[in-house]
């Protein structure tokens, strides 16, 4: 049995139409998404964004569980200019499956640097690039480092792979918090529209980001797809 973690369903929902035998499930209070790749036994479930939801969630859903693998999967906002929108990263900092199994990743053409777990959405270019010099990670999530510590209590094998969503030069079109309510886990419908209504020409950014964010979503589909069968 495979885990896969999402943050939200914005980022699995392309995965999980690549998934048979779908059905839903409840693990210890937890909404999850049972299929396979082939063969292979697949359970999903969304994390949330942030550490408080992220810590809670891991903790109820590898409860007494134990899975081959798990791979923390979704969109990270890239640092500097060493990726670019829709680039795979695989975090080395934090996966933990062994690297000799790891050689169909060659073929995925998937970066491989260290991601830094934050605890905020960060909109600024200069802010990133001096995380960028300070830390020595490429980019940036906001979920990953908990994921990865609950599977070493666990004793479970971890793989973290992300798509590049953002960048230094191709940032948010709106505020972060106008898109994204981190206390209600999400976006906040009548505050987007009230931003709009104010700043009509983030309209067309917010359309672009809305389009790069589908490319990135089956880009980090078929990668993980193309992961599963290879572990």
């Amino acid at each position: 049995m495979i885990a896969i973690t999402f943050a939200l369903p914005a980022e699995s929902q392309e995965f999980l139409r690549s998934l048979s035998n779908k059905s839903r499930g409840n693990r210890n209070g937890i909404l999850t998404i049972h299929g396979k790749v082939d063969d292979r036994a697949i359970e999903v479930f969304h994390t949330g964004v942030g550490e408080k939801v992220c810590r809670q969630r891991v903790g109820k859903f590898l409860r007494d569980q134990h899975f081959d693998y798990l791979i923390s999967a979704g969109f990270a906002g890239a640092l500097n200019d060493q990726l670019q929108l829709g680039d795979l990263l695989l975090a080395k900092n934090f996966s933990t499956v062994r690297t000799e199994e790891n050689f169909f990743l060659s073929s995925l053409q998937i970066h491989m640097a260290d991601l830094l777990t934050v605890p905020a959405v960060i909109d600024s270019r200069e802010e990133r690039n001096k995380l960028a010099l300070t830390s020595g990670a490429v980019a940036v999530d906001m979920e990953t480092e908990f994921i990865a510590r609950a599977c070493a209590a666990h004793g479970i094998p971890v793989l973290s792979l992300r798509v590049i969503s953002d960048t230094p030069t191709e940032l948010f079109p709106a505020p972060a918090n106008v898109l994204f309510d981190i206390e209600r886990q999400q976006t906040q419908m009548p505050k987007l529209a009230a931003y709009l209504v104010a700043h009509p020409h983030r309209i067309p950014r917010l359309i672009q980001f809305a389009r790069r964010i589908a490319r990135a979503r089956k880009g980090l589909a078929d990668a993980l797809v193309a992961t599963v069968r290879g572990l």
